[in-house]
């Protein structure tokens, strides 16, 4: 139970999904950071119907992994499904270039046919380069999670600048192009990124290709509903939070039905984390809503006389992931061969400390704002930094934690499930954005302060003492994960396939 060594193919598929995940992450963080601006500015929606439309953006990416999990591996392989998703991505893109109310629509839905089932299938890919003991997952996962977020500073970068003109069709234009690049670069790597030990790979080549079309099938008939369901966001966001009960009812069903007692405690620890990042993702996917908004009119962003955009504070996140990414995978290294373990539960649980500090420390600045209610720039940095370090310490940790839980064939379903999590948090975002404001004083801070402040007080102590108990359950959720070290294996989270004793 040693590191395993990093063979040619490996090493040349690792470095493939690390390149990969910044062309294929830019799209979306334009869309990320610049559609509730891109609908305000330029189509002059209104904040409420902009930010319905933005929570139903990146409520479905989230939630659609889920069915990524499902349809990758069973209808199409991980690589084609891929592959396909950035076709969808690049006619998405090449459709919201025509700004407009109608092109809008189908744009996103057709966007997010491709970007809501992408991401599942980079993770798949990943963790099928490992076996279920190498340690080597977790740090493959923080140098992907780097380069996803080196995308995110580009994306967020060029968002910025385009937005200092507002000219978003060619923004959409360029987007749609690191997309082309994204689709290359698959199609050349492609015999690094096969499938291992899913239900494709044991069925025959005819009944691969009729699984295959149903697949395809399924993404037209998928990009027709969700043009519907984004012009209909309370309907939407109601479908989402009651799949997600559902999903997390099948959980506990799935962890009922192991006939393994070890495996069964596993994905009963798995449950318990999902509910501790759905408060961690509810307090992140703020950002592209309500804080945005709250920092376009209610924040001093001026510095040496340049208004700073948005969309370039959502950098700080970026570059401090692009650095802590592999500095902790360094860390976590040098720990382990020395006999010490920062477990998974304490991870989480500091997670969720260090965002809900973020999101309390808003209220102060709200307190110290000018007579005319703008608050400090100096308050939503500290309030950034402090998010990034939380999500560094769960996110890709969270997708490493999968591949050393969870059984290969149920490993596509549990990874889309665990991202449909922060689809279920997009949701409440938007509910708490819409509590954050009203839109007819949005341009006086002084009447929207107080219900901003109240919004991001109970947010932010929400995830504090959410934090507090989940440190509290870590002596449990050790007992569940099966966790037993040996002198040859500090790390708790990479034991061997589950064995009945």
């Amino acid at each position: 139970m040693t590191h395993l060594p990093f063979t040619k193919d490996k090493m040349q598929g690792m470095r493939t999904l690390f390149v990969i995940q910044i062309f294929s992450t830019l799209s979306f963080s334009v869309l990320y950071s610049t559609l509730v601006l891109f609908t305000t500015r330029g189509l002059h929606l209104g904040a409420d119907t902009a930010i319905a439309i933005t929570g139903s953006f990146v409520a479905f990416n989230y939630f659609l992994h889920l069915l990524g999990g499902y349809i990758g591996g069973r209808f199409l392989s991980y690589r084609l499904l891929f592959s396909i998703s950035m076709l969808f991505q690049t006619a998405g893109c090449i459709i919201l270039a025509m700004v407009n109310l109608e092109s809008l629509y189908w744009g996103l839905a057709i966007f997010l046919t491709g970007c809501g089932l992408n991401v599942t299938c980079v993770n798949c890919m990943l963790t099928q380069l490992f076996e279920s003991h190498d340690k080597n997952r977790e740090t493959a996962f923080l140098w992907n999670y780097s380069g996803m977020n080196i995308g995110f500073l580009i994306g967020f970068t060029m968002s910025g600048i385009f937005q200092i003109y507002e000219n978003y069709s060619i923004l959409f234009l360029v987007a749609g192009v690191s997309n082309v690049v994204t689709l290359l670069l698959t199609l050349s790597n492609w015999k690094y990124l096969k499938d291992v030990g899913t239900h494709l790979t044991h069925t025959t080549a005819n009944k691969q290709f009729r699984l295959g079309v149903m697949g395809i099938l399924m993404l037209i008939a998928l990009s027709l509903a969700l043009r519907w369901l984004i012009n209909h966001s309370g309907f939407s966001n109601e479908f989402i939070i009651i799949v997600g009960a559902i999903m997390f009812l099948i959980i506990a069903g799935i962890a009922f039905q192991q006939r393994v007692k070890d495996a069964g405690k596993k994905i009963w620890a798995y449950f318990i984390l999902c509910l501790a990042s759905l408060v961690f993702w509810t307090l992140y996917q703020m950002a592209p809503m309500g804080l945005t908004l709250f920092i376009l009119h209610n924040v001093d962003r001026t510095v040496m006389g340049f208004t700073v955009p948005p969309q370039w504070l959502l950098n700080i996140n970026t570059i401090i992931i692009i650095v802590a990414g592999p500095t902790l995978a360094y860390l976590c290294k040098k720990l382990r061969e020395r006999g010490y373990t920062i477990r998974i539960p304490i991870q989480f649980a500091m997670a969720l400390i260090l965002i809900g500090i973020g999101f309390a420390l808003l209220p102060l600045g709200i307190h110290f704002a000018d007579s005319k209610g703008i608050s400090g720039f100096s308050w939503v940095i500290v309030s950034y930094i402090l998010q990034s370090l939380g999500e560094i310490l769960l996110s890709p940790i969270g997708y490493a934690m999968i591949g050393q839980l969870i059984p290969c064939k149920l490993q596509g379903l549990m990874m889309g499930t665990w991202l449909m999590v922060v689809g279920v948090s997009a949701t409440l975002s938007n509910y708490f954005s819409q509590l954050g404001f009203d839109r007819t004083k949005l341009s006086n801070p002084l009447e929207t302060n107080p219900s901003f402040s109240e919004t991001f007080n109970f947010l932010g102590w929400s995830a504090i003492i959410a934090g507090l108990v989940l440190f509290l359950l870590a002596p449990f959720l050790k007992r569940l994960i099966q966790e037993k070290l040996t002198h040859t294996d500090p790390h708790p989270y990479n034991a061997p396939e589950d064995t009945p004793k």
